[in-house]
């Protein structure tokens, strides 16, 4: 066999075996994605059948003006969003009209269940505050912006003149105080020592603040 014979099998066996190679990779290109595992499976049909419920607040107080997510399981002619009347009420459809100012958005869902069973089996109510809008404290005198604002979270004195713009000048620091209104129509007045609180002396005095109350600074 002849040189040329030779390199020419070489050839031909070298070609061969990167037309088999491209076919390979294509292959493994083109091939179906594995399944899913058990694990996916269940997680996914879980996810798929399971609904998501949202816990309600036990500690927020309901008010005029807020607006209410209520939520009836399978029951879409009566799940809305409502707001709260200045007279305190929402009107629902069968639950008829109920006082939602003054409660927790948990103590409302009991009332609405109770409501409804008259005509829906079992009824899963959900109330989620979906815009706190009666929550809100002022903040007057020698601050740079005065005015009223949204009380969020456990607001103190101090985050009520930070959300003020801070003092002016002159502003008196040390004879703060708070208007807190009563339920037989007084007011309390809680003094607040900014220098005092600033330096750890008097802590306590920086008070979580309650929708309604009046921060002055003279």
């Amino acid at each position: 066999m002849t040189l040329r014979t030779n390199l020419i099998r070489i050839l031909q066996i070298t070609a061969l075996l990167m037309l088999v190679s491209v076919g390979l990779f294509a292959q493994s290109d083109n091939a179906p994605p594995a399944p899913p595992s058990n694990a996916e499976k269940t997680a996914g049909a879980t996810h798929g059948q399971t609904p998501e419920k949202r816990h309600s607040d036990d500690s927020y107080v309901i008010g005029a003006n807020d607006v209410l997510a209520v939520n009836v399981w399978k029951e879409p002619d009566v799940t809305r969003s409502v707001p709260v009347r200045s007279d305190g009420k929402i009107s629902l459809p069968l639950a008829g009209e109920l006082q939602a100012a003054g409660q927790t958005p948990r103590q409302l869902e009991q009332e609405i269940t109770k409501r409804l069973q008259s005509y829906i089996s079992d009824p899963e109510v959900t109330v989620i505050v979906t815009e706190s809008k009666s929550q809100k404290i002022n903040v007057l005198g020698m601050v740079a912006r005065q005015g009223t604002y949204l009380l969020t979270g456990s607001a103190t004195v101090l985050d009520a003149i930070s959300m003020a713009g801070g003092f002016k000048d002159f502003a008196k620091k040390k004879s703060i105080y708070v208007l807190r209104p009563n339920a037989d129509g007084t007011q309390k007045r809680i003094p607040f020592n900014y220098k005092e609180v600033i330096k750890g002396t008097n802590p306590e005095q920086n008070v979580k603040l309650l929708a309604g109350d009046t921060v002055v600074v003279p």
